[in-house]
């Protein structure tokens, strides 16, 4: 029997950190979780987490310095909420030309096209 397959079948409750491991590759653990999520792709599981893993998960971002670039975003479009904040610098960060949103107010920073998905339907 693989390790992975000693979770069994159905609902497979999961932490934060095998997300984490996923996001940044962790060298021990990615294979495993990998292997997890690829049953969980083909349905033979069901992966359930807290919404306290989307609080934790967000630490990767915050480990990049986007914070910094997401209160400068935040204090020049006094509207734009943290989350929305850090989804920009996120992308900016990483050199993306574009980001795609179906958030009406959602600013344009200088260099980043911001596109509605809307539009493409």
């Amino acid at each position: 029997m693989g390790r992975t397959e000693a979770v069994g079948k159905g609902l497979v409750a999961v932490d934060t950190a095998l997300f984490v491991y996923l996001i940044e590759e962790h060298p021990r653990f990615l294979a495993p979780v990998r292997a997890l999520f690829a049953r969980a792709d083909t349905g033979e599981i069901e992966i359930v987490t807290s919404a306290l893993t989307l609080l934790e998960v967000l630490v990767v971002p915050l480990r990049t310095n986007d914070q910094r670039l997401a209160a400068r975003l935040r204090a020049q479009h006094g509207a734009l909420r943290t989350p929305d904040a850090l989804q920009l610098a996120a992308a900016i960060s990483t050199g993306c030309e574009s980001f795609v949103t179906n958030e009406r107010r959602m600013p344009a920073p200088d260099g980043l096209r911001v596109l509605q998905l809307s539009e493409f339907a």
